[in-house]
């Protein structure tokens, strides 16, 4: 618990619908990747409309905005703020106006290349409102248009400047346009429902809509649509990809399947790795809500230890580290999770959890399970020890904060309050999505970064 998650992008065309409505719902589907503002872009007779705000989707949209935005495209994002901070002026889809019309564009993803962008477009006279790698974007895509022949080509040059993640949607006045970067940090799908065309970060939003998944973006390609037919340009793909192994581990939910692998099967899998690692003699294993309960399922299909639910989840607050300060988010965890006594008193209890970054909300969470009666709290985690800082949108903090980078596991134990502590190894993490298309980028694990 602790790592501030990646946002979430949906964009459809469709001339027969309500645009605005399909996209609420996709958003809705994705709220887990962003919950602190949102918002949706349609395009209506070629004039782009756009409304957004702090909160959650159900919280920002109602009905008569829904109708009142209507359109036959339409682009939406659900945020968490990792790049350009909490201010509702980087509410997205971002959108402007220039000399070729007008641009909608959302974003999943951090640039590493942000600031010397920046610095080289404003000593040319650009004039940045925000803070976010989204309106950097925005600007040299707006920039390329000037000098190239259509919307997807300027896409196209755009990306040879971005080094980092981005998943992105764009929309203009004509034409939707999906785009991941080469090395694939974030996930990106394609579906269709009717003639409509749908792209989404999450397979899980297409379900939303009844949209039948028809493949993945490729690292590196620009998809479009255009009168109704989507085209491809595959010019930027590179051989190598690295998604990142925490869509699989914590971010995406568990419904949905990316790059070929489910993300269900992939935490029931670190489970049982879990179990061959660490065949702890225990008594009942339970998982911590949301991310941890696949993994502990895992790892109870592969000793025989019942699965059972060790502590019930407040549904109206959302994920602890939404809350900015420090003993705030400490606080949370009591009014998030209260523990089941029936299921954990005079227990060996074996917890597994999804991470441990600065240890904060884990001390805790042990605590809320002996204060019930717990006779032994072993902590399993399913994901290796985070020893590095993300620089592609995962907001994992630096090395002088990280938990394991500051005590050796008996400390960490000894701290947190445990019995015992162990961590999925690299070895095994490398096994949990056999059926992935896709490399990964395991740098917050290993150091070894994709591209800087």
């Amino acid at each position: 618990m602790g790592i501030h998650e990646a946002c979430g992008i949906f964009g459809i065309y469709d001339t027969t619908g309500n645009c605005a409505r399909s996209t609420y719902y996709g958003l809705y589907a994705l709220q887990h990747r962003g919950q602190e503002d949102c918002g949706i872009a349609t395009n209506n007779d070629l004039e782009l409309s756009c409304h957004k705000g702090s909160g959650l989707v159900g919280d920002v949209f109602s009905e008569k905005i829904l109708s009142d935005l209507g359109g036959t495209m339409a682009i939406g994002h659900v945020r968490y703020a990792v790049s350009g901070g909490a201010r509702s002026e980087g509410t997205q889809p971002l959108t402007l106006k220039y000399i070729k019309g007008s641009l909608a564009v959302a974003h999943n993803g951090s640039l590493t290349n942000s600031t010397e962008l920046k610095s080289e477009y404003e000593y040319k006279g650009a004039v940045f409102h925000t803070t976010t790698d989204s309106e950097i974007i925005a600007y040299i895509i707006a920039q390329a248009r000037l000098h190239c022949d259509s919307i997807e080509e300027s896409v196209s040059q755009a990306m040879t400047r971005l080094r980092g993640a981005f998943s992105l949607v764009v929309m203009s006045s004509r034409k939707l346009i999906a785009a991941r970067d080469p090395w694939g940090f974030r996930p990106l799908c394609i579906g269709k429902k009717g003639d409509a065309i749908v792209f989404a970060s999450e397979t899980c939003a297409l379900d939303s809509i009844e949209a039948t998944f028809v493949r993945d973006v490729e690292p590196g390609e620009i998809v479009w649509v255009y009168k109704g037919e989507l085209h491809s340009n595959r010019s930027n793909c590179a051989e190598c990809s690295n998604l990142c192994i925490f869509e699989h581990l914590y971010f995406a939910r568990p419904d949905s399947i990316i790059d070929g692998q489910s993300v269900y099967g992939a935490r029931i899998l670190a489970g049982r790795y879990l179990a061959h690692e660490y065949p702890i003699d225990g008594n009942v294993v339970i998982g911590v809500p949301d991310t941890g309960l696949v993994a502990a399922k895992g790892y109870s299909l592969e000793t025989g230890i019942p699965y059972n639910d060790g502590f019930i989840k407040n549904r109206y607050i959302g994920r602890t580290f939404i809350i900015p300060h420090q003993l705030s988010r400490e606080e949370a965890v009591k009014i998030k999770l209260n523990p089941l006594r029936a299921t954990v008193e005079g227990k060996r209890v074996i917890m597994i959890d999804d991470t441990i970054v600065r240890g904060t909300t884990t001390s805790p969470t042990i605590k809320l399970l002996r204060d019930v009666g717990a006779k032994e709290v072993h902590v399993l985690i399913s994901s290796p020890k985070f020893i590095a800082p993300c620089f592609y949108g995962t907001d994992i903090p630096s090395k002088e904060v990280l938990f394991a980078c500051n005590h050796t596991t008996e400390e960490m134990r000894d701290i947190l309050g445990a019995d015992s502590v162990g961590f999925l190894s690299l070895d095994s993490l490398a096994k949990i999505a056999p059926d992935s298309k896709c490399g990964f980028c395991d740098a917050c694990f290993t150091e070894n970064y994709p591209v800087i």
